[in-house]
């Protein structure tokens, strides 16, 4: 569409997405905030971006307050560029520079637009809007004749880009706008059906759903209001939206899909298929970063280049793809870091990768299809309605393959065959659905293609064929049995990087004879490591020397008691100096381990890397001097301490207990009435989560230097709102009078 706005009370300016007609709902504190931007802050030039996924309305809110009465009284001149990809430098700057002047005559060619536009800039306060820009070649042209007057003169730059918006950043921080609350979406459908008028009762409860399934994306809402708007106001239409929501979708192609294929035609075009990998994720899936990039490898999306590593290349790819706004991240203090796709985007990816044949998607909701197409992944969603014989691929083509159900099915186990899937590097049997036997495994143990493998099982060992699986580098078995004895199968898996058994160990410990290892046996590559069961014996003493480059290491420890030393045994795990991250628990049949007292007044000899960043104790009986242990680690950042007991319940923190770096504390369902702390024992303590501590007093009114923490959640802890409370005001009082907001009663969140 094409349509006149007025930017300046002189001329129009011709704009392809604007309209003073628009109904815009929602981002009140966003505009509050631009506003304050705008009108006060430095006398210096300064440049408010705002960045956002395809269609999060970037554009319409920079519209907003670009005609604020409160603005363009605030301005001498003010322009509205929208730059287009291929866009033309002399063409923008003339645009801008006959709305920022008198004259409706046309520069000749032989003129310097760029040093005119300077000179009719220079001295007046001014506000430029460049909407859209891709490029930081692009902003760096097109601001090149922008002066830097000291009277207060404003840039507002949208970009998809967020590297543009860090790139162009002078004092402001980007604004990386968020997507509607489902009462917003709901509010815009409302006001386009019914303008000032409610919405009868009887089409309330579906039109919020309707609402809700927009996941915030305006660009969706605004079509879906121009659907409904077009409809007879009753409830079965109204139902018809509802039920069909994807296809009004995507039959609006030209103004959604084109807007996300923009994004995706600017991507790298190495990165494109990772991109589009992401629709093979079910939809409103938060995915593990972690795993996302052992896929990516293991699918042959990602390869080592000569001057990095393939971590560095996989990070640069979600960077990228992180910086387009295509993809959202999710990085809170504590959490594994996740990322999603809208639906949205995850429709488009999904249609473009079956266009790329990279993979497709078998179900019962499938229509059949004698189609020629031969995609390299595929997906079968199994279940009752599911018919086998509706549509057949040959297999033998298959790169990656995954298959899952709704319930478990044994009897597959017995009727289904692999042998036949020589390239496959990715297999993934759900295991929830399919419980993998003997024989499957020793079909799968021919696969020696495989990179990635994960399945679900019941043996005691895996079979000596798995010696033939030397491409593995990521192991994942749910074991559904007794104890899987890893050893020593696994020495053969040279290339393994990842290995995640559920209830497995080294050792076989009901056998009469120890196992053996060779002196120079190692797993070089493995770098994540879980869930062993771990107990005292001699031949464990060694055991985490062949693993030298872990980083990631999770167990659980069992009969602990040392009878010989009458201590407690812990695993030395000093050496490792790779290790990051480690989430053990303690669990014992042995009443010395828990009940005796004089067992838990026993100090844990804990030996953890100096480089250690997150640790997780479970079910461990503790001391202050094994909490002071811990409280040494120079660069621990985040602890997590669940159904510990500490012994006489109290906690009382001296001079030398400082987690000087440690970021996010959290306390689930300990035995803890009394906490004492000091000015300094947390200085850069972010987040406190306290989960089910019932016996707790209070939390400590001082958390070293107040100004680093953010959020305080309490969680089945009512008794401790009040000490919040106090802490809220404490820390308003430190930050000059800044508000703090506290959100809910039994969840109370304090934040900058």
């Amino acid at each position: 569409m094409s349509l006149i706005v007025v930017n300046t009370p002189k001329k129009p300016v011709e704009s392809k997405s604007l309209t003073a007609s628009k109904i815009i709902v929602g981002f009140e504190e966003e505009t509050n905030w631009l506003l304050r931007k705008l009108t006060s802050g430095p006398a210096d030039l300064d440049v408010i971006s705002i960045t956002g996924m395809p269609g999060s309305g970037k554009t319409t809110l920079a519209y907003k307050v670009y005609n604020d009465k409160s603005v363009s009284s605030h301005f001498d001149l003010r322009a509205w560029c929208t730059v287009d990809r291929g866009y033309d430098e002399k063409k923008l700057l003339n645009k801008i520079f006959h709305q920022v002047s008198d004259s409706d005559s046309k520069l000749s060619e032989n003129i310097d637009v760029a040093d005119k536009l300077r000179k009719q800039l220079y001295g007046k306060r001014y506000l430029i809007v460049l909407d859209d820009v891709w490029d930081t070649t692009t902003w760096d042209e097109l601001t090149r004749p922008f002066p830097e007057v000291v009277k207060g003169s404003r840039i507002i730059l949208t970009t998809r880009e967020k590297e543009v918006a860090l790139h162009g950043k002078l004092y402001s921080a980007p604004l990386n706008l968020r997507l509607l609350r489902p009462e917003e979406s709901w509010e815009l459908l409302e006001k386009r059906e019914f303008g000032n008028e409610s919405c009868p009762d009887d089409l309330l409860d579906v039109g919020k759903e309707i609402a809700e399934n927009c996941k915030g994306l305006p660009l969706v809402a605004d079509l879906i209001a121009g659907v409904i708007a077009g409809l007879e106001k009753k409830k079965t239409m109204w139902l018809e939206v509802r039920n069909n929501l994807s296809s009004f979708i995507l039959n609006g192609e030209v103004e959604v899909m084109k807007v996300i294929e923009l994004s995706y035609d600017h991507l790298p075009h190495h990165i494109k298929p990772c991109f589009l990998y992401l629709a093979s994720f079910p939809k409103d899936t938060a995915i593990v970063i972690i795993l996302l990039n052992g896929l990516w490898h293991a699918e042959g999306l990602v390869e080592q280049t000569e001057m990095k590593s393939v971590e560095e290349v996989m990070d640069v790819y979600m960077d990228n793809l992180i910086s387009s706004s295509l993809v959202i991240l999710f990085n809170e203090i504590g959490d594994a870091r996740t990322c999603q796709v809208h639906d949205l985007v995850h429709d488009f990816c999904l249609i473009k990768a079956r266009e790329e044949k990279l993979f497709d998607e078998i179900s019962s909701s499938t229509p059949s299809s004698s189609s020629d197409l031969m995609p390299r992944i595929l997906t079968i969603h199994y279940n009752s309605e599911f018919d086998s014989n509706k549509k057949r691929h040959s297999g033998k083509h298959l790169y990656s393959l995954t298959i899952d159900g709704d319930n478990w099915d044994d009897c597959l186990s017995d009727t289904f065959h692999l042998r036949h899937l020589r390239l496959l590097r990715v297999l993934n049997l759900d295991p929830s659905f399919i419980n993998v036997n003997d024989s499957l495994l020793n079909e799968i143990s021919t696969l020696n293609h495989l990179r990635h493998l994960e399945i679900g099982t019941e043996v005691k060992f895996l079979p000596l064929s798995f010696s033939n699986l030397w491409n593995l580098e990521s192991l994942a078995v749910q074991n559904n049995g007794t104890t899987l004895i890893l050893l020593p199968r696994i020495w053969d898996l040279v290339k393994l990087r990842g290995l995640f058994v559920s209830n497995c160990s080294f050792f076989d410990m009901d056998a009469d004879e120890s196992i053996l290892i060779a002196e120079d046996t190692k797993l070089e590559k493995l770098k994540i490591l879980g869930q062993l069961i771990l107990s005292y014996s001699k031949d464990t003493e060694d055991i985490f020397k062949r693993f030298p480059n872990l980083q990631l290491l999770q167990l659980d420890v069992k009969e602990s008691w040392d009878y010989s030393t009458e201590q407690h045994w812990f695993p030395k795990l000093d050496f490792l100096t790779e290790l990051e991250e480690v989430i053990v628990g303690f669990e014992s049949s042995n009443t010395n381990d828990s009940g005796s007292s004089a067992a838990i007044n026993r100090p844990w000899n804990f030996y953890f890397p100096l480089n250690l960043k997150k640790l997780s104790l479970g079910g461990f009986p503790l001391t202050s001097n094994s909490l002071s242990t811990i409280a040494r680690l120079p660069n621990l950042e985040e602890l997590y301490l669940y159904r510990t007991i500490i012994h006489g319940e109290e906690w009382n923190m001296g001079e030398e207990d400082t987690f000087e770096n440690l970021k996010y504390l959290k306390f689930h369902e300990m035995t803890l009435s009394k906490w004492e702390v000091g000015e300094e024992s947390f200085p850069s303590l972010e987040k406190l989560k306290l989960q089910g501590c019932h016996e707790l007093e209070e939390i400590p009114p001082i958390l070293g230097d107040i100004s680093s923490l953010k959020i305080i959640k309490l969680v089945e802890s009512p008794q401790l709102e009040d000490s919040a409370l106090k802490i809220k005001e404490y820390a308003e009082d430190m930050r000059g009078g800044d508000e703090l907001q506290v959100v809910g009663r039994k969840n109370i969140l304090l934040f900058k």
